[in-house]
């Protein structure tokens, strides 16, 4: 079952909601009859009744939202900490040969992450902007990893019970900006603070659950420029693990529902790794489809350069 955050046209309120069997949305808290607004604050609940919000959405009667009636925001717009992980061992490799160094073997002895702007986050179908002095915007087909259950010190054999769901994450970097600041050791800092798309919906645990098979997931990925395949992939080539993630991140810290893992992106899925046709990096007007199975599709479009500050038209 899908669960997603829209708004509304004319509405300055996000309205969570999940799908109905006929493709339109239904209001999460009218489906559910609790009191919860937001989707994070629902996840515990809804981990725990998904039989009974399925038989709920197959017999609604009420009102509901079509597509042509609202935009999407990200699943949960403002997570309570968005942390984000490089467990892609060809992608990793890829960039720190661009920076002439090899893989440090510290990365290989835990799933280390960076906390990334959580304000940030964009949806289905978003435009992003160029930031401020780059020149190399790339796209990163990401696996997003939900939690649905608070937890602290989290045993890797116990983490799939705190994953709520699945989205799609498109790690959005500037890599001329990135290449700048990571010999620093600070992470990518502006090159990556300006925007991540996430969705553009949230697919329950429990629908993958034939696809994970001790701490691997089996799921292909797909990544589109202009309708253009530029990448496949698979989370099953994934070097750090989710449950690996989950049981390092917890460590003397508590997760919460809504919290937001990506996973960085799959092997050859930027175009720093896959190149784009012979076109270089996304310029304005291009479309980005990434597409992970069982999930769906995620749309980000590229929009022209920020006018400098003080200057309109």
């Amino acid at each position: 079952m899908r669960f997603a955050t829209i708004l509304p046209r004319a509405s300055l309120d996000p309205v969570a909601v999940a799908a109905a069997p006929d493709g339109t949305w239904i209001e999460l808290a009218a489906l559910t009859a609790r009191r919860e607004k937001r989707l994070e604050e629902s996840l515990p609940w809804l981990m725990g009744h998904l039989d009974l919000l399925r038989r709920r959405a197959a017999g609604w009667r009420g009102p509901r939202y079509r597509d042509s009636e609202f935009e999407f925001l990200p699943p949960v717009v403002r997570p309570a900490a968005f942390r984000d992980f490089d467990a892609f061992e060809a992608h990793v490799g890829a960039m720190r040969r661009r920076i002439g160094q090899a893989i440090p073997p510290a990365w290989y002895e835990a799933p280390e992450f960076a906390f990334a702007n959580r304000l940030a986050l964009v949806g289905h179908g978003a435009s992003v902007r160029y930031p401020a002095g780059a020149r190399e915007l790339d796209f990163g087909l990401a696996l997003g990893v939900v939690i649905g259950r608070r937890g602290r010190d989290i045993p890797r054999e116990r983490a799939w019970e705190h994953v709520a769901g699945f989205t799609i994450v498109n790690d959005l970097s500037a890599r001329d900006l990135e290449q700048r600041a990571l010999p620093a050791g600070l992470g990518p800092s502006k090159g990556k603070d300006f925007a991540t798309a996430a969705g553009p919906w949230l697919v329950l645990r429990r629908e993958l659950d034939d696809r994970i098979e001790g701490e691997r997931i089996r799921l292909s990925m797909t990544a589109r420029v202009n309708g253009a395949v530029v990448s496949t992939g698979s989370t099953e080539t994934l070097f750090h693990t989710v449950p690996g993630m989950i049981a390092h991140a917890s460590k003397d810290a508590e997760l919460f529902p809504g919290d937001l893992f990506s996973t960085g992106a799959v092997g050859g899925g930027s175009l720093l790794e896959a190149g784009a046709n012979g076109e270089g990096w996304l310029r304005e007007g291009d479309t980005v489809e990434l597409e992970i199975e069982r999930i769906g599709v995620l749309v980000t479009r590229v929009a022209g350069r920020a006018a400098p500050a003080g200057i309109s038209g």
